[in-house]
């Protein structure tokens, strides 16, 4: 399998699909497409990028015109839990499992002003920020989330629903959010984001991360 990714600082679904690569527990090849560098209109007119359109990240299982193909974090996270068994990925409980996708989805379909106010970038630490109304809603609601998961479901292990599954996953840049730019969150937050942060694949992908030499200016106005 082929995954095409963008920055590890600053593409939070490309840290969702290498994740969910991860979690499949597959040999995967992953090759980084700078976003909007020099050559980017280029690259993103290249035939691994054609089926997306240019977006990352973009999943190609094996080589040639009949190759599967998938892109979207949620599809590739989809495509890769029928290929090695969904109780990898989900949780084994119908009704944990039932808020899990749904919590899953909606962090797929919601939550805009928290990913247009504070984007994702990891190698930074930002004080003072000033929360607008429309983003601490998405907060709030997000927590709310974590705090049910956690108690019904999460005795487990310290993530979500006890183990890390998809959940974890699509969840795992909104954590990076809060850090850079301090959320305030109460203490059962602190250990759940504490417990994703300091995950061996989150450390090899902040790690990465930090050692990247591009700089997106439109991804760091905004912390300014």
């Amino acid at each position: 399998m082929k995954l095409i990714i963008g920055n590890k600082n600053y593409s939070s679904w490309s840290l969702r699909g290498w994740l969910a690569c991860k979690q499949s527990g597959l040999h995967f090849e992953e090759i980084t497409v700078p976003l909007y560098g020099e050559d980017w209109e280029e690259n993103r007119r290249a035939d691994d990028l054609a089926p997306s359109s240019g977006k990352v990240p973009i999943l190609w299982d094996g080589d040639g015109e009949d190759a599967p193909v998938v892109w979207d974090s949620l599809a590739i996270i989809d495509y890769l839990a029928d290929k090695v068994g969904r109780d990898r990925f989900w949780p084994k409980d119908e009704t944990a499992r039932a808020m899990a996708r749904s919590m899953v989805a909606e962090m797929h379909s919601s939550y805009l002003a928290l990913r247009r106010n504070l984007p994702m970038n990891i190698r930074k630490r930002v004080e003072g920020v000033e929360i607008k109304s429309e983003v601490r809603a998405d907060i709030v609601r997000i927590l709310s989330l974590w705090a049910e998961a956690r108690a019904r479901f999460g005795k487990g292990g310290p993530f979500l629903f006890g183990t890390f599954c998809a959940t974890d996953i699509i969840y795992a840049p909104v954590v990076s959010r809060f850090m850079t730019y301090g959320v305030p969150v109460p203490g059962f937050a602190v250990t759940y984001m504490e417990a994703v942060w300091t995950h061996d694949w989150m450390q090899m992908w902040i790690d990465a991360a930090e050692s990247e030499g591009w700089t997106i200016e439109q991804f760091e106005e905004p912390a300014r």
